[in-house]
């Protein structure tokens, strides 16, 4: 008999497969068959996008965020990648019997925060408490719905393609491994966690935008070979192209970790026209959070899947995440 292992829950490979051979056994409507971040659902003659996900981060409270935050940013981004505008979110809680009040106040007030800041309402939920050591403390998911404001299926990327990323990689795993494990590191790493809303929506207006993505789980890595796999082209991707705050990529060599399959919880991957890149990679440097975005590679009809253009002159391909590198990351 099979069981499920760690690394189903890791974006990569596993996960893949688990959704691809039994989810959508059971469950293959046409809505979810696209796979995206979020699905396109109709309610009589209007059109949203509706997404969810849930969160078992450890632990709770890390550098640059917490689990609280961390629940509406993310799907608030599924939203935003999928060409939606956020406007609800519903909130489930379960927690664990003994866990403080007091953390869960502050777990709300960033709930609350955080909703504020992304242009965003809770306007339903649910609570559940479970026996002590039958939960760690806290776990939420959230659902949300948004007004779909630019249509961006996978089916508009072509060869020849711009691909961008927002921003630097690997920030929220690396915050996430300090605090979890308790190194002794003296490095102001920070979790990228943060609402993308008034980073994204300025992107729907331009008319040479394709496809997004968030690279949380499995990292900017297994994006692009999923990405890679969806469009039916190849990727290059340039090394040095890849931002990398120095601080993290000290800290990720150390651990032994890739920077390229690290979560990120407030980036995206965009794809976009090679005549459009400029505009989009202005629009994105006008905000704060989208100073560090850069152009990385482009999409080619000469090979299938994601090679790297190493910085020492080599090649290397990128695979979707095999192990779970670190898990419950989100």
């Amino acid at each position: 008999m099979n069981y499920i292992e760690i690394g189903h829950g890791s974006g990569g490979k596993l996960m893949r497969d688990l959704i691809q051979n039994l989810f959508l056994k059971y469950l293959g409507s046409e809505e979810l068959k696209p796979l995206e971040d979020a699905a396109s659902v109709k309610i009589g003659s209007a059109e949203a996008a509706m997404t969810t996900d849930s969160y078992v981060i450890r632990p709770l409270f890390f550098p640059g965020g917490d689990i609280g935050k961390l629940s509406v940013c993310g799907t608030v981004n599924d939203l935003l990648v999928s060409g939606a505008v956020p406007r609800y979110l519903s909130l489930g809680v379960i927690l664990e019997e003994g866990f403080p009040l007091e953390s869960l106040e502050i777990v709300l007030k960033s709930i609350s925060e955080s909703a504020l800041a992304a242009g965003v309402r809770v306007v339903t939920g649910d609570t559940k408490v479970v026996e002590k050591n039958k939960c760690d403390g806290l776990y939420i998911n959230t659902t949300g719905m948004g007004e779909i404001a630019r249509q961006l299926p996978v089916s508009n990327v072509s060869a020849g393609d711009a691909i961008i990323i927002s921003g630097t990689v690997g920030d929220h795993g690396t915050a996430v491994a300090i605090a979890r494990h308790g190194f002794d590191i003296q490095a102001p790493v920070k979790s990228d966690c943060s609402s993308l809303t008034d980073l994204i929506i300025p992107l729907f207006k331009i008319e040479g935008l394709r496809w997004m993505r968030d690279p949380t789980r499995g990292g900017l890595a297994t994006v692009l070979v999923e990405l890679s796999g969806a469009a039916g082209l190849g990727i290059e991707i340039n090394e040095e192209r890849v931002p990398v705050r120095e601080d993290v990529r000290f800290i990720q060599d150390m651990l032994g970790y890739d920077p390229l399959y690290l979560a990120n919880e407030g980036k995206a991957v965009i794809v976009t026209s090679s005549e459009s890149a400029a505009r989009v990679l202005e629009s994105l440097k006008r905000h704060p959070l989208g100073k560090d975005a850069a152009v990385i590679g482009k999409t080619t009809a000469k090979f299938r899947g994601v090679r790297l253009k190493t910085k020492i002159g080599g090649e290397r391909a990128l695979e979707m995440l095999e192990e779970e590198m670190l898990p419950r990351i989100c």
